[in-house]
């Protein structure tokens, strides 16, 4: 079976998990339920990226999970003893999708982090180990890869000798690098650079986009994003083919890299906004006067996300005071979903004194309209868009 008809089968497969029952805890209220389904439905969705889809019996399993009637390392043990029963239930690598996809959620559902080399390659090695023989060992061996995107070319990946020189290069530079302390859209543009050059590093054999996914959410989570969403297990294979296209240049052809689609994929996920990403316009023959990518990518530069487009309020539970709702409602329209703000700019924009600022953004906490967020000074904030 080709590559190609591979992606197309998961790519129908994730259609199918669209429909999953996953969907109603994702929406629901309760912390633990919304947070494994987030776990799982990204984990099975990331399969895609290598023409994987995970199995009924692990979709069954994940629900016991999730409805806390088993733990993730249960769940673990269950799939291990359904494929030692029968080699048969092995088709189209569902065995490796499915030991991949218990062991990405139970990655995604704990706290712990630290943003490093050893926690790069540590994650391939979690996630690999038994599956592959490389697992957690960077590659000595030069490669390349066809790819559909680039009409059969191959990316130029990093040099085996240099592989770990490049990480640790990578890894330093981003944790030196002062990010904007504006908006999440001035953010937006480095974050896909970071991620596209650690992509382009495959620093291993198999397995390298979804380590790197793991390892970008969970970096994107240290910071304070909240990313509980669908973005990535609906869009794995776009996000796959947005690195390609960020890391590929064909002058003869008038092709250079661009990271153009990782921002718009980063836009849906980190700003909750509705971009369409479509494999096809990725294509590095995807032409149509109709169709200008370019004008479908927001504009980047611009700091305050348009609430308009996204709604233009935020809900407010019945308990809360009339001036109280006022006041959320004139910080929303004034922050939206892309900008920081702490008590400073709480005091300014509702000419309130420090004390009530403080209440109020205690009583939104309480709430969950907003969220803290690390790594942008001390007490500061950013509206959580509704799941």
């Amino acid at each position: 079976m080709s590559r190609m008809v591979k992606m197309q089968k998961a790519v129908r497969q994730v259609d199918d998990i669209k429909r999953d029952p996953f969907e109603e805890y994702i929406r629901q209220s309760e912390p633990d339920k919304r947070e494994l389904g987030y776990a799982w439905y990204t984990a099975m969705g990331l399969q895609a990226v290598d023409g994987l889809a995970a199995s009924d019996y692990l979709k069954k399993t994940a629900k016991k999970n999730i409805e806390g009637e088993i733990t993730i390392l249960e769940a673990g043990k269950l799939i291990e003893s359904y494929y030692n029963e029968s080699e048969e239930r092995d088709a189209d690598r569902t065995k490796e999708a499915d030991i991949v996809s218990v062991r990405i959620a139970a990655i995604l559902s704990e706290s712990s982090f630290t943003f490093s080399v050893p926690q790069y390659i540590g994650i391939h090695r979690r996630l690999f180990e038994g599956v592959y023989s490389h697992a957690g060992k960077i590659r000595d061996y030069n490669i390349s890869k066809k790819e559909w995107v680039l009409d059969g070319a191959s990316v130029h990946y990093g040099n085996a000798l240099e592989l770990q020189e490049m990480l640790d290069y990578d890894i330093r530079t981003e944790k030196e690098y002062d990010y904007p302390q504006n908006s999440v859209s001035a953010i937006i543009p480095h974050l896909a650079r970071f991620v596209s050059q650690l992509w382009q590093i495959h620093a291993f054999g198999e397995g390298n986009t979804r380590t790197t996914a793991v390892f970008f959410i969970k970096y994107l989570r240290s910071m304070g994003f909240d990313v509980t969403n669908v973005t990535f297990a609906e869009n794995a294979w776009y996000f796959r083919n947005s690195l390609v296209r960020a890391n590929f240049t064909d002058l003869s052809k008038g092709i250079r890299e661009t990271t153009e689609f990782v921002e718009l994929f980063l836009r849906n996920l980190l700003l909750g906004e509705t971009n369409e990403l479509k494999n096809r316009y990725l294509h590095i023959r995807w032409k149509e006067e109709k169709q200008d990518i370019r004008d479908t990518k927001q504009d980047i530069q611009n700091a305050k996300q348009d609430i308009d487009r996204s709604g233009n309020h935020v809900e407010v539970t019945e308990d809360v005071s009339r001036k109280t709702k006022q006041h959320i409602q004139e910080l929303f329209e004034t922050f939206g979903y892309d900008q920081f703000f702490g008590r400073t700019e709480v005091m300014k924009v509702l000419s309130i004194t420090a004390s009530p600022a403080s209440v109020l953004i205690k009583r939104m906490l309480e709430m969950k309209l907003i969220y803290p967020f690390k790594g942008r000074g001390k007490g500061k904030y950013l509206f959580r868009r509704g799941k």
